[in-house]
């Protein structure tokens, strides 16, 4: 008899739930914060990321398919359209997407290849933000 492996239910199960993605956010905003490397991204910010730590994980949940208690609490809030009066540039985009492909391998999911994906659509997103 043959057993059956279930498939996890979303992206957000299969990168492992809450845990990781708050792992890798924290990493992300502690690279953002130390690394000179992501000076102009960090400058884009405010003085305390904690507030944006919490948004960015209730966020980055919501979008593999986890909770989706940070879109009930932001209705009608569209990330690019948000993001589109910071200014974004190739540079500060680019900064983003590298931080976060670091937070990723370094602290995200045991399946590596998953972590490459997520960091692959994540900078997609950074991308289309860039002010043209």
């Amino acid at each position: 008899m043959t057993q059956t492996i279930a498939k996890p239910a979303t992206p957000y199960d299969a990168l492992g739930g809450a845990a990781v993605i708050a792992r890798i956010v924290d990493r992300f905003y502690d690279l953002m914060d130390t690394e000179p490397t992501y000076r102009a991204l960090r400058a884009m910010h405010a003085a305390d990321l904690g507030p944006m730590r919490a948004s960015l994980t209730g966020w980055l949940s919501a979008w593999a398919g986890g909770s989706q208690d940070w879109f009930a609490a932001n209705p009608g809030k569209c990330m690019m359209s948000y993001h589109r009066s910071l200014g974004v540039t190739a540079k500060t985009a680019g900064q983003w997407s590298d931080a976060m492909a670091r937070a990723i391998a370094e602290a995200g999911p045991a399946d590596k290849a998953l972590g490459r994906t997520m960091a692959e659509r994540l900078d997609m997103m950074a991308q289309a933000m860039v002010r043209r």
